[in-house]
């Protein structure tokens, strides 16, 4: 019987002494076994595993892209680019596969955490019997640390309080340092170091991308400072570049008119570089522009100026991202151990995102809400220098993401199609592979990258962690290519499905179908049983541009049959398409941290995300403090406060005066002041949401109260149907990361009294979110 390789039982068992026993240590008549030190096998190399975030193929220059990536170009010149190297289409599934070796459903990742709902495939609660690589590299002597975007915590357990199972610190890292949810301002981040919330530096020059290289160069140095003989794996994932495609003003102005030409013509200038690079063959077909996508000489001359712009911000984002990365690159060759390092360099976990519409997003909660309507051409030309900084949370046109996908079909959630799911990797390891600047061709998926790290590890894929037998890794190890240009590939099969588009690839044939449009947010798609499949042959059609299914049934249905037994296998079923609906906790299922109509606070609560705390959306609500101002009644700043520029809510006092703030996605606001002010001593203020009801996203009428009598009331036109911010969060006493009001007197907003307690209650009234709430935000977003 073959000898199991180090790791195939976690942890080990310590050893029990079975030596000699005497009363004094002194006369022992031989020494004592040494202490074991846990360490991996010798030729286990240091490991840094970089991912980026919605970057499509064809964006950065390593794969022929328009954005400047020399980090990449530099890592691919001395070892690896896979041309064939795919991922599940979106966010957390691509995240949860990769780190665990298994197909995305099998860990409860079928979506993104924030749309969970009770079936196995679609809970986001990895199964202990799936630990991630991190843990088992952690028990086997590495020390490891994380730096980024997680996005793989469930929804319900984000909060302060826990559980912190599945967060990363409690997932094999000993070290993390990022945000937890899909996406984060980069000049104000919902930052977490470990399990603890902290705020980051009141910097104007603050951003988030070279905080997390620091912090990443910090922890390596201190790593190899104190146990050198001990490896490292550091997942540097920063979450760059998702929306909001946040840069500073000097990187931008590098782009300056180079996308004038529009989305059309740089996808077939990218093209023309891909050929020449090798990433794709001479023989490939550039597939068409889907009709969904406008073409750019049909967009409006007025238009074109910020939409070129939309992609300058863009194209110096992701360059900023590969800059930093290189920092970290650079800090490990500056301990003389880069040749010693495994690097992988993942360039996305998705396609291109189509998130931002067709005309693009000044503030993507707009999109997202129903306000696209007031993103007009005047607004844009307003505001267009603006969109990169702090003031806005903005996002490129459709056209530009299917452009960054070149050559392939589709974007970002589409799995059905390599635009959402093949994505440019590079493999660096100079003192173990002898290639320098090849691409290898061999189909590999994201699930490969965990078996691929513990083989050249010398580690088992254990079949026991913690006392639970495991689900066997559904990856196969890519090491075997390193070498061997020409080796037959041994990723053989593998579905895909995100949301309904799903496909599955077979020995160089892949079937699939499109089900949803990605920016397409609400709405009903078809019934399943209308989606058309289409069929390609990839060994001669690289680029999936020549449809079979007409010509070849037989093996469309074979290919057919093959997805739903992979479906069945891994949890797949039942499909899922629901976007909207899926949102709401009550209609997906999932469970919630606050049970209730009433939500008391207490001052230093503060960033509560809006899965943890009360759900004010679509109903009527109030808001009440009980405070102790000074006797002049002088006082500025938050009682509570939700949400941040992308929109919410605050309740404070200006100037001695009760007031509330309704900000609608950051281009509606309004804002109601009592006719007279607090005055000194203890006082119970209340603000009362009187929603008009009669479906989502309606507006209402508030009314302030002081100690019981009214004292001013006023009109809010529109509120948010869906949310107000995947970062901000429920302040007490302050208003942190970006203000929902630009007009507090205070820093931060900080209450200048004393709060004793604050309370949330909702309504009674039939909240209009229970009623068709695809129909109902379909009507509110029907100009798009």
């Amino acid at each position: 019987m073959a000898e199991e390789l180090p790791g195939s039982v976690l942890p080990v068992p310590d050893q029990v002494y079975r030596g000699p026993i005497v009363m004094d240590a002194r006369k022992l008549d031989e020494p004592l076994p040494p202490l074991e030190v846990k360490r991996p096998p010798k030729k286990a190399p240091n490991v840094l595993l970089v991912l980026l975030d919605d970057v499509g193929f064809g964006a950065s220059s390593a794969f022929g892209g328009p954005a400047s990536t020399p980090t990449a170009e530099r890592l691919a010149g001395a070892g690896l680019k896979y041309s064939r190297f795919h991922t599940t289409a979106i966010c957390s599934p691509t995240r949860a596969a990769m780190l665990s070796g298994r197909n995305h459903h099998q860990v409860g990742m079928g979506q993104i955490t924030e749309t969970a709902t009770p079936s196995p495939g679609y809970r986001s609660t990895r199964p202990n019997s799936c630990v991630p690589l991190p843990e088992i590299l952690r028990q086997s002597g590495y020390n490891t640390a994380q730096f980024g975007k997680c996005h793989e915590v469930p929804v319900w357990e984000s909060g302060p309080t826990g559980p912190f199972d599945h967060w990363p610190a409690f997932s094999g890292f000993e070290k993390f340092y990022g945000f937890i949810g899909g996406e984060t301002n980069q000049y104000t981040p919902a930052l977490v170091d470990g399990v603890s919330l902290i705020e980051p530096p009141d910097d104007p020059d603050y951003h988030l991308m070279p905080d997390l290289a620091d912090k990443a160069i910090e922890y390596i140095n201190q790593q190899k400072a104190l146990t050198p003989d001990k490896p490292f794996f550091v997942y540097f994932a920063p979450g760059a570049t998702h929306a909001p495609h946040h840069v500073p003003q000097d990187w931008i102005a590098k782009y300056r008119g180079k996308f004038d030409q529009g989305w059309d013509a740089v996808r077939e200038e990218t093209f023309a570089r891909q050929q020449a690079l090798g990433v794709v063959p001479a023989d490939a077909v550039l597939t068409p522009r889907p009709a969904e996508i406008p073409a750019w000489d049909d967009m409006p001359a007025e238009r074109k100026g910020f939409l070129a712009h939309q992609m300058e911000v863009y194209a110096a984002f992701l360059e900023y991202a590969d800059h930093h990365t290189g920092r970290v690159v650079d800090a490990i060759e500056g301990l003389g151990i880069l040749d010693d390092t495994l690097v992988l360099y993942i360039i996305g976990d998705n396609g291109a995102s189509a998130e931002g519409g067709l005309e693009g997003a000044y503030m993507l909660s707009a999109a997202a809400n129903g306000g696209a309507e007031y993103e007009t051409a005047e607004f844009w030309a307003e505001h267009v220098d603006k969109i990169g900084g702090p003031e806005a949370y903005n996002h490129y046109a459709v056209g530009w993401a299917h452009a960054m996908c070149t050559p392939y079909q589709w974007t970002k959630q589409v799995a059905s199609h390599y635009g959402g799911t093949r994505n440019g990797t590079i493999v660096h390891w100079p003192a173990k592979i002898a290639a320098r600047g090849e691409v290898r061709h061999q189909w590999h998926h994201v699930i490969d990258v965990a078996p691929t790290i513990l083989e050249l590890a010398g580690l088992a894929q254990p079949h026991t962690v913690n006392g639970v037998t495991q689900v066997p890794m559904h990856g196969v190890s890519m090491a075997y290519s390193f070498d061997a240009p020409d080796a037959e590939e041994r990723h053989l099969t593998q579905y895909f499905e995100i949301m309904g588009n799903r496909g599955i690839y077979h020995k160089g044939w892949t079937a699939q179908t499109r089900h949803r449009t990605p920016w397409i947010l609400v709405g009903q798609p078809p019934d399943f049983s209308q989606d058309v499949w289409e069929l390609y042959d990839t060994t001669t059609d690289w680029t999936q541009s020549r449809d079979l299914a007409k010509e070849n049934p037989v093996k469309l249905a074979e290919l057919q049959q093959l997805f739903l037994i992979e479906a069945t296998r891994y949890n797949v079923l039942p499909l899922d398409d629901r976007a909207a609906e899926r949102m709401n906790p009550e209609f997906a299922g999932r469970p919630t941290l606050v049970q209730g109509d009433t939500l008391r606070l207490y001052p230093g609560m503060v960033r509560l995300n809006e899965n943890v705390a009360i759900n004010v959306k679509n109903r009527s609500f109030s808001a009440t403090a009980e405070v102790l101002l000074p006797d002049d009644g002088a006082a500025e700043g938050v009682l509570l406060a939700q949400g941040g520029r992308t929109g919410g809510w605050a309740f404070f006092v200006e100037d001695g005066r009760l007031a509330f703030h309704y900000n609608y996605c950051g281009l509606l606001r309004a804002t109601v002041v009592s006719t007279s002010p607090v005055g000194g001593g203890v006082h119970q203020v209340r603000a009362e949401f009187a929603y008009d009801g009669g479906g989502i996203g309606k507006g209402g009428v508030v009314t302030l109260y002081v100690d019981g009598q009214a004292v001013g009331d006023g009109r809010v036109e529109r509120t948010h149907p869906m949310y107000f911010s995947f970062d901000e969060g429920l302040d007490v006493g302050l208003d942190t990361g970006m203000p929902v009001y630009e007009g507090y007197r205070t820093s931060r907003g900080e209450f200048s009294g004393t709060i004793h307690w604050a309370q949330i209650d909702l309504g009674d009234d039939d909240h209009g979110h229970l009623i068709d709430p695809e129909d109902q935000l379909a009507a509110a977003m029907r100009h798009q």
